[in-house]
């Protein structure tokens, strides 16, 4: 390592392109830069992969170790560009030096020729990344098209400067290298001969005699490496290592960054952590802070990201809905879609980023190498309690299509930088997936619907984590020592005559059955009166019976069982016979369910409890009315339903 350190380039006569050029090619995104860097590296990653085995993907935050911090300096201040041409100086000699390091492993590394104009072999990551800039893609499927994403190495650096540490095969065995690089703008320098014009761009590494820098090689950059303690290759493994050099965190703590990126990983990456019983996860992903891990979440176990996995289950099931373009008819891919009861998910900066942050209703846009494009909004749900999410995944014969219509940054798809048919197959997309959106919603609009019950929506969906193996998967929030269900009582539909309606003036109750049944069929045959004020007859009956509800519907434990407690009052005195109706709406189903499923959970009235701690354990109970009467009936929901609630009163004894 006779002659290390840094070269500037030049103008060369032909002309070249400018720092500014390359730092601007992303444009002005409108995600974040931390974001941006997480998709572009990724992408990069994945179309590098080798062979069939998953691909480890990492970012990690630190500072550089005092042990260490002396021959940063002594290395790469070596000819280093005035400060006003590269800001480099002063984040060498900083009292700490902080950097992000970007690093993949199961990839091949950035292989090929060291310099732009050797033409002796067909793999040129090397040159793509380090000295070209707009190349196309030349991996099929690919989530990368022209190289710009690199430029948010450069942006993400105070300096616009970066080390690129990578091990590669070549016809030889392995190799490793080791370069310097940095963008900031270009400039006119005095050399003896005069002034001359530079590009902005300058390398770091062995100088060669005819001003071109050669990244070190082998046991000099595994030396290199070493002394400025960067993480060491294994013999047998290939793979890239960036370090962006004093980064910018959009006015975070490298700590709340970490945590940021950690939630980035999971919004924008979360297909690729998928696994199956027969195929691992095609990606590993890792954050650390200084040192210490930031767990990346499980999306099958997160919510709401595993409304999103469901349905990208059903995107890639053999039934999925195909959707296509007629003139000229092509497929233009698959879309799976989800529905489920669920509380609005809490609003993070990495899913307000992501555009999901007032409720789940979106698709999931990607094409065939399965990375997050964008997140689609579609129409909200009727009810705040209801969410849905649906994944389009672009068809193979049409990617090239689908990457064409990608700006830069690769987060949406526009059809007006596209021609001809190419244009079509764009809004044809958008439009077919807005068509299955209504399609979707007009199925599941009857989920929250007006009745004569006290829908307590969502409510078996919040309690659905709280007893593995036995409310299914969801949220794991404890609600221990009750909280209001966010649920009114639904509004009593009333004909002009002013009787509810369904219900003749002067005509009795229905039945359950004429009312569609219920799952609780005790005292079917005998005369009740629904409760609530508007349900009225023209039977002049004294004191007749009557009962109030009390409130919101409440979420509670009894006896390490999750409940939902209604309270309500029996103002008439004297002995009246209570019965809850429960009936089972599943999100999604046009209709009320009254007969349960073989071996499938059902609501169940466990008792009725006073206000002086009494328990009545019977679906249908003699409680006693009259001033201060207070009562609540227990109810165990249905697991992912929602559960009504009718409250019937009668005179005591009406069994």
């Amino acid at each position: 390592m006779t002659d290390i350190g840094w070269l500037s380039q030049p103008y060369p006569p032909e002309g070249a392109t400018a720092a500014e050029g390359i730092r601007n090619q992303l444009g002005r995104p409108e995600l974040d830069h931390l974001t941006v860097l997480v998709r572009e590296a990724a992408q990069n990653s994945w179309d590098a992969r080798a062979g069939s085995g998953a691909v480890d993907f990492r970012i990690d935050l630190s500072t550089v170790s005092p042990a260490h911090a002396g021959n940063w300096r002594d290395l790469l201040l070596r000819h280093a560009p005035q400060q006003d041409q590269l800001p480099l100086r002063k984040a060498i000699t900083n009292s700490v030096i902080h950097t992000l390091t970007v690093s993949d492993r199961g990839t091949t590394g950035l292989g090929g020729p060291t310099r732009a104009d050797d033409a002796t072999s067909s793999v040129r990551d090397f040159v793509s990344f380090i000295r070209n800039a707009g190349e196309p893609r030349d991996k099929a499927l690919g989530g990368g098209t022209y190289g710009f994403g690199k430029g948010i190495f450069y942006l993400l650096s105070r300096s616009g400067t970066i080390l690129v540490h990578t091990r590669c095969q070549t016809e030889t065995g392995y190799q490793t290298r080791l370069i310097g690089c940095a963008l900031w703008h270009s400039y006119t320098a005095q050399h003896p001969t005069g002034p001359v014009r530079h590009t902005g761009r300058h390398w770091w590494g062995l100088r060669g005699a005819d001003g071109v820098v050669e990244p070190l090689v082998d046991e000099d950059a595994v030396n290199a490496a070493k002394q400025l303690g960067l993480q060491q290759f294994r013999p047998d493994e290939t793979g890239t290592s960036i370090v962006i050099i004093d980064p910018l965190y959009d006015e975070q703590t490298p700590g709340e960054a970490a945590d940021y990126l950690a939630q980035t990983m999971l919004w924008q990456l979360w297909p690729k952590m998928l696994d199956t019983p027969t195929r691992p996860a095609p990606m590993r992903f890792g954050v650390s802070h200084d040192g210490v891990e930031v767990p990346v979440p499980d999306p099958r176990s997160t919510s709401p990201l595993d409304i999103f996995v469901e349905a990208y289950e059903a995107s890639v099931h053999p039934d999925a809905t195909r959707l296509s373009c007629f003139r000229p008819r092509r497929e233009l891919g698959s879309i799976g879609m989800a529905r489920r009861l669920m509380m609005p998910p809490p609003a993070t900066s990495a899913a307000t980023t992501a555009g999901v942050d007032q409720g789940v209703h979106h698709v999931c846009l990607m094409r065939p190498a399965e990375l997050v494009v964008r997140y689609l909004p579609g129409p909200k749900p009727l009810s705040d309690k209801v969410g849905y999410a649906g994944v389009f995944r672009a068809h193979v014969s049409l990617d090239e299509v689908y990457a064409k219509a990608e700006p830069p940054t690769h987060d949406n798809w526009i059809a007006d930088q596209l021609d001809g048919e190419e244009r079509t197959f764009i809004r044809m997309t958008f439009q077919r997936i807005r068509e299955t959106l209504d399609e979707f919603n007009q199925a599941g609009t009857s989920v929250r619907s007006s009745s004569t019950a006290v829908p307590l929506g969502a409510a078996s969906s919040m309690f659905s984590g709280l007893i593995a193996g036995v409310w299914g998967a969801g949220g794991a929030t404890d609600y221990a020592g009750g909280r209001p269900v966010a649920v009114q009582p639904a509004a009593v539909p009333e004909s002009p005559d002013g009787a509810p309606a369904g219900f003749e003036v002067g005509a009795r109750d229905p039945e359950p059955e004429e009312r569609g049944g219920s799952l609780d069929r005790s005292g079917a045959n005998d005369h009740w009166e629904p409760a609530g004020p508007a349900l009225r007859s023209t039977r002049s009956v004294a004191q007749r019976p009557t009962l109030s509800y009390v409130g919101d519907a409440l979420l509670d434990h009894l006896e390490g069982v999750p409940v939902i407690i209604q309270t309500f009052t029996l103002p008439v005195s004297g002995s009246q016979s209570v019965r809850a109706d429960l009936n089972v709406v599943i999100a999604g189903s046009a209709t009320r369910e009254t007969q349960a499923p073989a071996a499938a959970d059902i609501p169940i009235v466990l008792g009725w409890r006073s206000n002086d701690g009494r328990f009545i354990n019977s679906t249908i109970a003699d409680l006693e009315g009259g001033d201060g009467s207070i009562w609540q009936v227990v109810v165990r929901p249905a697991a992912n339903t929602i559960t009504e609630i009718e409250l019937h009163v009668a005179v005591g004894g009406a069994r």
